[in-house]
């Protein structure tokens, strides 16, 4: 009976720790997007993809085109400002767990099975960027679904770093019926390359 009761403080013990974490974690990264229009940005670029891709008449179609590449501008801009405010945040509060559950305090009991969220950060900026720019001559399709990509990479990042992996990938999968491995498939090449020598994936 006390071996059971132990244990279940323990539980209750680990589950508020990792929840005041999670708290800290949620707080701090929202003090600096909170600055930003980031978030308005994607819904407006990934709602104006779809009915790009609806719309019949090409005309119209190379208009709508045409206001989401300004979109796309504005939203590198800001993330590129974002990543770059943020990665003056102390290291400590920037590691993440690569342990697919959150567990209180991993970032620090276990500092080999971590990564910087700053560098992922920097990582996702250059390939937004990289994508907006189209140097690599993308078609409008192509360039749509790469940048979704991209974006929603981006999303997962942000979440796993509030919560854990397993968290982000559930919530992907709830919110855009996409897998963790077929955003990392989705996203460019440099993307994959840089996030998963950071990440280990």
């Amino acid at each position: 009976m006390e071996i059971l009761t132990l244990v279940t403080l323990i539980v209750i013990g680990a589950y508020i720790l990792k929840s005041r974490d999670q708290r800290q974690r949620i707080a701090l990264l929202g003090s600096h997007l909170g600055k930003y229009q980031i978030e308005n940005l994607m819904e407006t670029l990934t709602e104006g993809y779809l009915r790009c891709l609806g719309e019949d008449d090409a005309a119209r179609r190379q208009q709508i085109w045409s206001l989401l590449d300004s979109t796309e501008q504005k939203l590198s801009a800001q993330f590129d400002s974002f990543a770059a405010e943020f990665a003056r945040v102390d290291e400590a509060q920037a590691r993440v767990s690569k342990l697919p559950l959150a567990i209180p305090f991993a970032h620090r009991l276990f500092p080999a099975a971590t990564f910087d969220f700053r560098q992922a950060l920097a990582v996702h900026a250059r390939g937004i960027a990289e994508v907006m720019r189209n140097e690599s001559g993308r078609t409008p399709k192509a360039k749509a679904f790469t940048m979704s990509a991209e974006l929603f990479l981006m999303q997962h990042s942000c979440h796993w770093f509030c919560k854990s992996k397993t968290v982000a990938s559930a919530r992907m999968l709830a919110r855009h019926k996409t897998s963790y491995e077929q955003l990392l498939d989705a996203v460019s090449p440099g993307t994959r390359k840089a996030y998963g020598a950071l990440t280990g994936q």
